[in-house]
Order: structure tokens, then C-alpha cells, then sequence
């Protein structure tokens, strides 16, 4: 499509365009059922085989073992702030939080409501433009679990690798950065990602859990926010976000048959790799906000001189077709989103008119 937007938004964010074609193709009939998939019943035999075949892909793809259940579930990662405490902490025990930014922040208060807090490790005192070394981390003796964000969207840092936490297990808010590479789930007690940044459109969050970690939690809790009742139904308990996992399936479908989480990778990094040296080159007029040991390689986040300057950068961007560049209205800044669907053209593109702005602007 000619007129395609040069789409760098942070969430909901690009989907591949195959994806959206071969959607659009099915919308209206899926298969030859005379019916679209959104006006099907959950519990009938086209929408199960759909459901099953997104989760045995997610399973191949994210390498996940023995031992995990797959759940499909709703709310967004603001939910799982709530559900993780509320399933695993218990009495006498702390839950444990890495302090990386915005998100994580989040997590953290929505915790707090429910039980004793403890703060593992913090960039706070370097506005978070870093992740905390492992050596940082202090985890309680009685820690019920280690909380950590792989990506904070906003401040635009990653984890490179995952701590350690032994027998404490370890749960991941892969949000914004969930099969951008391959990771070793078998660290994780728990990992969780909303759909829309990565797998596919708003409406579905996915939740790879131990299934040790699947037990009746303490006090009176919600049927809808307890792990075991997703668990037991295998994610259809209620009726699910259908068209979402829909969707999720055939972005997967899309990561396979480009790579896999392998492909994605050397794609993303190709792609942040170039953004990131067209900053670093610019002699100071583009100015990283992360650390360069902690870049995040989904949301490539830098200043300008001046705030002025960046509203003249995000207009003038705008009007040639580029979306989602301004920051975040908490930090400021611009921020280039480039999750697994955005194109290397796209970010080509965008070098582009980095480097004539600057030899407009210099």
C-alpha cells in the first residue's frame, strides 16, 4: 500500500501487513463457515482449533518446556499488576520489584495494595536511563517472587540478560519486548505480555505461568483473577478476546515463517543498530536518553537541544507521514517504537529525514 503511515507508535503498534491483508480476506467469511470468526461461538470446533493453534505456536516459538501453562487472558499488563500479588503473595512473605522506570513503577503501587513491598534494585537515582547490574540486587529472604520489566517503553532501556534469582521465582513484564529475540523461559516463574506492542491488536494478554505457581491463593480473590480458573478451563472459562487470539495467531504464524524469535532478532537489531548510530553520529544535535549498556532495542528513545526544537521535529515528521515519534508525555523527548513488525524500510526512511532535519536545524 502506497499510502501506508511510517507507524513508530508504542502501542497499539504496526502489525505485519501480510497479517492485515490475509485478515481483511477472512473478515467477513472465515474459512467456508458462511460466518466471520468474531460471530462464532468460543466453545465450537473452529474457534478451539484456532485457540490450540495459537498457543502450540507460541509454544514452539518462545521455546517454552514442560511444566508452563499458556494462558490467554484480558486486562492488560495493569491487570497482571494486580493478579500477581494477589495469587502468589502469601502471609509472611514480600513481594520484590526491580525499579526501572515507568512501568515498573506501576507494578509497584498496584502491589502494594496488596502486601509488604520490598525494592530489589532501582535506577530511580539515575533517572532511570539504566538497568540495574545483577551485583545491584538485594532480593528478601522471605520474597514470595522477583519482579522485573524486560522493557520500559518510556525510558526506552532493556534487560540484556535476566538475573538469577534462584529458588525465588522470577516474573517478567515482556509487554513491549515478548519475542523480540529468544529468551530462556525456564529462568521465569511467571511472564507476561499484552498483545498489542508485539503478538498482535489490543485486547488479549498472554501469561506463561509455572504451573507450581498455580495454586489457590490465600484470602478471598475474584474467580476472574485467579491463575487456577484460566488454568483448569485452558484459557476459556469466560468467553475469551476470540478475534484478538485470532490475530495473535496469525502474527506468530508471521514470526515463524520470518525466523522465528532468531529472525527477529537479527531484524530488530539491524534496525535499532541504525537509529542508533544516526545519534551517535549527529555530534551531539541527537542526544540518547538511555545509557548505551541498557538501549532498548523496541523504543529508541533521544533529545534535542531544545524542547522547541523537538515539537518542530515531531511536526514537521508528522506532516511527512511518520507517526507516534513525539515521547512520552511524562519524559518528554522523541521516541522511535520499532517492534517486530515495523519495517527496516520504515526505519530507513526515518534516518533520513533525522539527517536532513539536522543539516536543516544544525
Amino acid at each position: 500500500m502506497a499510502n501506508r503511515a511510517y507507524n513508530f507508535n508504542a502501542g497499539p503498534a504496526a502489525l505485519p501487513l501480510e497479517v492485515l491483508e490475509n485478515a481483511q480476506k477472512q473478515f467477513v467469511e472465515y474459512g467456508d463457515s458462511g460466518m466471520s470468526l468474531m460471530e462464532m461461538s468460543h466453545r465450537g470446533a473452529i474457534y478451539e482449533k484456532v485457540h490450540y493453534e495459537t498457543e502450540t505456536l507460541l509454544r514452539e516459538l518462545l521455546a517454552i518446556p514442560e511444566g508452563y501453562k499458556v494462558l490467554f487472558v484480558q486486562g492488560g499488563a495493569s491487570t497482571q499488576f494486580a493478579m500477581i500479588p494477589l495469587n502468589l503473595l502469601r502471609a509472611g512473605t514480600t513481594a520484590a520489584y526491580v525499579a526501572t522506570g515507568s512501568w515498573a513503577t506501576k507494578a509497584i503501587e498496584e502491589a502494594k495494595l496488596f502486601g509488604e513491598v520490598a525494592i530489589a534494585a532501582s535506577s530511580e537515582a539515575d533517572s532511570y536511563k539504566r538497568i540495574p547490574s545483577a551485583e545491584e540486587l538485594k532480593v528478601p529472604g522471605n520474597a514470595a517472587y522477583v519482579h522485573l520489566t524486560s522493557n520500559e517503553t518510556i525510558e526506552g532501556t532493556q534487560w540484556s540478560d535476566y538475573p538469577d534469582t534462584g529458588s525465588v521465582p522470577l516474573i517478567g513484564d515482556m509487554s513491549s519486548d515478548i519475542l523480540c529475540r529468544p529468551i530462556d523461559v525456564s529462568k521465569f516463574g511467571l511472564i507476561y505480555a499484552g498483545a498489542q506492542k508485539n503478538l498482535g491488536p489490543s485486547g488479549v494478554t498472554i501469561v506463561i505461568i509455572r504451573e507450581d505457581l498455580i495454586a489457590k491463593p490465600e484470602g478471598a480473590v475474584p474467580t476472574m483473577l485467579r491463575y487456577a480458573t484460566h488454568a483448569k478451563a485452558d484459557s476459556l472459562y469466560n468467553t475469551p478476546p476470540t478475534f484478538a487470539i485470532y490475530m495473535a495467531g496469525e502474527v506468530l504464524k508471521w514470526v515463524k515463517a520470518n525466523g522465528g524469535a532468531n529472525g527477529m532478532e537479527a531484524r530488530n537489531r539491524e534496525k535499532a543498530n541504525l537509529l542508533y548510530d544516526t545519534i551517535d553520529s549527529s555530534g551531539g544535535f541527537y542526544r540518547g536518553f538511555a545509557e548505551a549498556g541498557s538501549r532498548s532495542i523496541m523504543n529508541v528513545t533521544f533529545r534535542l537541544a531544545t524542547e522547541e526544537l523537538e515539537k518542530q521535529f515531531a511536526k514537521e515528521s508528522e506532516a511527512q507521514g511518520f507517526v507516534g515519534l513525539k515521547g512520552h508525555r511524562s519524559v518528554g523527548g522523541l521516541r522511535a517504537s520499532i517492534y517486530n513488525a515495523v519495517p527496516p524500510e520504515n526505519v530507513q526512511a526515518l534516518v533520513g529525514f533525522m539527517r536532513d532535519f539536522q543539516s536543516r536545524n544544525g
